[in-house]
């Protein structure tokens, strides 16, 4: 099975982001255009896109940028209580027509500003039972005709999708990722995921998931492909591994101190069960594995920011080498300020990788 390297692309309209001193260009196209560019001449294969209400249109970002590059694959953030279902369906297969097969999707099931753009959904078992519809029925679009579906969330009658995604030999329509950490989320994954998608957790931690997911899978009675891992983390590397961790913690200090307001995280911490269990690792030590830094969580560092790899380009390789062995294949790293760091770990941690 062939690897995916992907890296971040904030897409914010605010500097600062996770401590990324660029002002300059900041949030415009032509700043995306040049991390989207960066990425592509050292080795990733795209990048996940930002998202957020209140940031700028992740669809129509991704648009831009596949106009902008040849081989990038932007990766689509996604929420279900945002977009129908058809309509996505739609708008993604045109997308991937004319990008000739370079759209990725991410599912967002996690809550957010859900009033500004009139959702209602706020209860976990119905958005997820809602995500499940929503991924099913644009499966189905995308390989289907005259598609009828009458759902508890979702109908459709005769519909059809034209134009429809573009195909390989191998490729049917673009990869579903879908993320979280409750039994809701693995139980959606299982089912109609075409990658579940980790944050940075310990070794054994993510193999008893993985483990939990296959038997899942079996027990959902999954119809598509044996489902895929992917993992989504902050890579702190640097020349030497004495240098990485002086790095990281100067940056940790400078969390402590401050109000934290361009390192924090503003998702869904109080509910979100991967959140929490990625705060929860802190207890267990500073480092875990052997280079799984787990004290930024503990001043503001959320999401994928929460823990991070770090060391000399070896040590961070080994780290995610040994999480490859576990069976992920899509990677989803960065870290800031975020066109260096493309550079860096594109020509230093992936070839060690490949």
């Amino acid at each position: 099975m062939s690897l995916e390297f992907l890296w971040y692309i904030p897409n914010t309209v605010e500097p600062g982001h996770r401590g990324d001193d660029t002002t300059d260009g900041w949030g415009s196209i032509e700043y995306s255009t040049d991390l989207a560019r960066t990425a592509e001449r050292h080795g990733w294969g795209g990048a996940l896109l930002g998202t957020g209400w209140g940031r700028p249109d992740t669809f129509t970002v991704a648009t831009a940028l596949a106009a902008r590059t040849t081989t990038f694959k932007p990766l689509i953030a996604v929420r279900p209580g945002y977009w129908q279902p058809a309509h996505f369906a739609a708008a993604a297969a045109t997308l991937d027509q004319l990008s000739r097969g370079r759209v990725l999707v991410n599912i967002v099931s996690g809550l957010d500003n859900l009033s500004a753009y009139g959702d209602t959904h706020s209860d976990p078992a119905q958005r997820y039972a809602r995500t499940q519809e929503f991924m099913r029925l644009v499966r189905r679009l995308w390989t289907e005709e005259d598609v009828t579906f009458d759902g508890a969330h979702f109908q459709v009658s005769g519909s059809t999708v034209a134009p429809r995604p573009w195909t390989t030999a191998g490729r049917a329509h673009p990869t579903l990722y879908l993320g979280g950490a409750s039994e809701a989320a693995e139980r959606v994954s299982a089912a109609e995921a075409d990658v579940q998608l980790f944050w940075g957790e310990p070794l054994a931690e993510l193999a008893e998931r993985i483990d939990r997911l296959e038997e899942l899978s079996e027990q959902v009675g999954r119809r598509h492909a044996p489902l895929e891992f992917g993992l989504r983390i902050t890579t702190v590397v640097r020349d030497t591994t004495e240098e990485a961790w002086r790095a990281a913690e100067e940056r940790v200090a400078r969390m402590a101190a401050g109000p934290g307001d361009e390192l924090t995280w503003t998702g869904n911490r109080k509910a979100a069960v991967g959140q929490q269990r990625l705060y929860d690792l802190a207890a267990r030590g500073e480092v875990l594995d052997t280079c799984l830094y787990t004290t930024p969580g503990r001043f503001g560092g959320g999401g994928a920011a929460t823990t991070w790899l770090v060391g000399s380009a070896a040590d961070v390789a080994t780290a995610l080498d040994d999480y490859r062995k576990l069976g992920i294949t899509h990677f989803v790293l960065s870290d800031t300020p975020y066109k260096q760091e493309i550079i860096r770990i594109g020509e230093q941690v992936l070839p060690r990788l490949r």
